[in-house]
């Protein structure tokens, strides 16, 4: 269940009109020519962008610990880990002066691939070592990592999904006010495959121009790099490698970066150091994991995570009091209250993340532009719900009730769990939503949220604190 409030429709509209016209005059155009030389030539990053550098790095800490834990590392120390580290930091000291906090691991898994997140953090899969035919050629794939992060492509992106989701920011929500409640607000993901992993080809076609001025910098050919990727689309196959396909080729890269170094002064560029003759050799013998191996210890971590997280949520059999302005009612112990500007939130720990609740009761008020039906009112509840939540629906008529003698409805919906089963695969939810309707016809309601797999579970505390409500009329 994704955080939301209610709006008016002119306002939204006006809003987003509004960050329109402000992500396309901070849009910057794609930089082109010949390079020139030095540290204070660099292409300067551009582009909409609502992300800080300082919060840059705080993300990509964060969005880094998450994919660490769920890939197979090489050992922090040791051969290889130790000359990609080394490397990574030379060429990311060719960059002008920053504030990143760089990072370079290696996984240990086959496929040629490479990923970079927010500031700074590097991960290299062993295949791309294993593939690498010299220094020059890894080099090239570390240094276009690099400007991924330099250019800050991933936050850009970010920035710009957050204009497809402002009707959801401009509201606010019970996530707090730094970068993971700014995050929150707009619905994106840390995680592997999200919205900071997908490089358009504009993008791509900056990180190679920009790795290319590293390479140069840092004393190896260019050229090195676009060979490589060559070479992987030769080599591919029918599905082509997965560095290709989180890649795409942003056209002739070959002839786009012979154009960018035109221009840069001769220079002699370093072969292949004893370092990387050792660390190839090392590489061969080693067997690294297959994707669909990788893939199946994800699975079965998230396995062992859900098991755990099941347990954390579970309520205990002990209740407490929760009294506000003009209700009363009792809660489970071990859930905590999250006041937020419009809503509140009933939930335990583990059950609500910073952009979603996966478990737990949200609260709220509603007051109507004319005196109308509770029918009615518990209607434009649920469209609400509903614009926030993109595919959730009604299950079944609504039905009537009374809560402590006031008049109520309810509705059982249906919607996608922010939660995902081990094989990565959605997770079905189901809410109900509660309505009191109070004698100057402002409506209470309640929504209480649980995956359908452990809804029964929550079901009986869910019944207790129904049970318990007290509204003054």
């Amino acid at each position: 269940m994704r955080v939301f409030a209610f709006f008016h429709a002119p306002l939204k509209r006006r809003a987003l009109s509004l960050f329109v016209v402000v992500l396309l005059a901070g849009c910057a155009a794609r930089q082109a020519g010949p390079l020139r030389a030095g540290r204070d030539a660099f292409p300067t990053p551009g582009g909409f962008n609502q992300f800080s550098p300082e919060q840059e790095v705080q993300i990509g800490k964060q969005a880094a610990a998450e994919a660490d834990a769920s890939m197979p590392l090489l050992p922090a120390r040791g051969t290889i880990s130790d000359y990609v580290s080394t490397l990574g930091f030379k060429l990311a000291k060719q960059l002008p002066s920053n504030d990143y906090d760089w990072s370079f691991k290696v996984v240990n898994e086959k496929d040629v691939n490479a990923f970079a997140l927010p500031g700074g953090p590097v991960r290299v899969n062993l295949g791309t070592i294993q593939a690498a035919d010299n220094e020059a050629q890894l080099a090239g794939v570390i240094a276009h990592e690099i400007s991924h992060v330099y250019m800050r492509h991933a936050t850009r992106n970010a920035s710009k999904e957050s204009i497809a989701q402002l009707p959801i920011a401009i509201l606010g929500s019970i996530a707090g006010n730094g970068v993971g409640g700014q995050l929150a607000r707009i619905g994106l993901q840390f995680g592997m495959g999200s919205v900071f992993m997908k490089y358009s080809r504009d993008a791509e076609s900056e990180a190679d121009r920009v790795g290319a001025k590293i390479m140069y910098e840092a004393g190896y050919d260019p050229m090195a790099m676009a060979d490589f990727f060559s070479k992987l689309e030769k080599e591919g196959g029918p599905g082509g490698p997965q560095f290709l396909s989180d890649h795409p080729n942003p056209g002739n890269r070959a002839a786009a970066v012979k154009m960018a170094i035109a221009e840069l002064p001769q220079r002699p560029f370093n072969a292949s150091s004893k370092n990387f003759q050792e660390v190839k050799q090392v590489a061969s013998t080693m067997k690294p994991y297959t994707a669909e191996q990788v893939a199946q210890m994800q699975r079965d971590r998230q396995a062992k995570l859900q098991q755990a997280a099941v347990a954390q949520v579970a309520p205990s059999g002990e209740f407490q009091m929760l009294r506000g302005g003009s209700f009363e009612m009792a809660y489970p112990s071990n859930w905590r209250v999250i006041k937020g500007p419009s809503s509140l939130v009933i939930a335990p720990e583990a059950g609500v993340g910073e952009n979603a609740i996966a478990y737990g009761v949200v609260m709220s008020g509603y007051t109507p532009q004319q005196p109308q039906a509770l029918e009615q009112t518990t209607q434009q509840v649920f469209r609400a719900l509903e614009q926030s939540n993109p595919g959730m629906r009604a299950v079944g008529a609504k039905s009537n009730m009374s809560v402590n003698g006031m008049p109520a409805n309810v509705v059982n919906l249906v919607a996608q769990s922010p939660l995902s089963s081990p094989d990565g695969q959605p997770v079905a939810e189901r809410d109900v939503l509660l309505t009191l309707q109070h004698r100057d016809g402002s409506v209470l309601w309640m929504l209480f949220i649980a995956p359908e797999p452990h809804f029964n579970l929550m079901e009986p505390t869910f019944q207790k604190m129904i049970q318990s409500l007290h509204v003054a009329e």
